[in-house]
């Protein structure tokens, strides 16, 4: 075995926010590892696009929409299915509109025009 190698930034940390604090950081791992490719770039492209401007009160509405199902967070996100009135928040409301948008997850230069 080598010597120690201190672990390197992961190439999937958005290059624009110069320092995450840990709170922030942790929550964009969680969005960008779902389990699914397609969940991983729904949730976790929206979190990327928004995790800069997200209030306190907002981390907190998206941690808990991240502590939904996979499954289910993926149809509502999708449309396939819309989310029951009990875990309906204005945060899930606003991450299935954006992400129910034509090429939502795809990064802006592969989307169709």
């Amino acid at each position: 075995m080598g010597p120690y190698m201190p672990a390197a930034v992961p190439s999937d940390m958005p290059q624009d926010i110069p320092e995450l604090d840990p709170r922030r950081r942790r929550l964009l791992f969680r969005a960008r590892h779902r389990g699914t490719k397609e969940a991983d770039l729904m949730i976790g492209g929206f979190v990327s696009r928004n995790l800069s401007a997200f209030s306190e009160a907002e981390l907190a509405q998206i941690e808990a929409v991240l502590d939904l199902p996979d499954v289910d967070l993926s149809d509502w996100l999708s449309g396939r299915r819309e989310p029951p009135p009990g875990v309906r928040t204005p945060m899930l409301e606003r991450m299935a509109l954006e992400c129910g948008e034509s090429g939502a997850g795809m990064p802006p230069e592969l989307r169709r025009p």
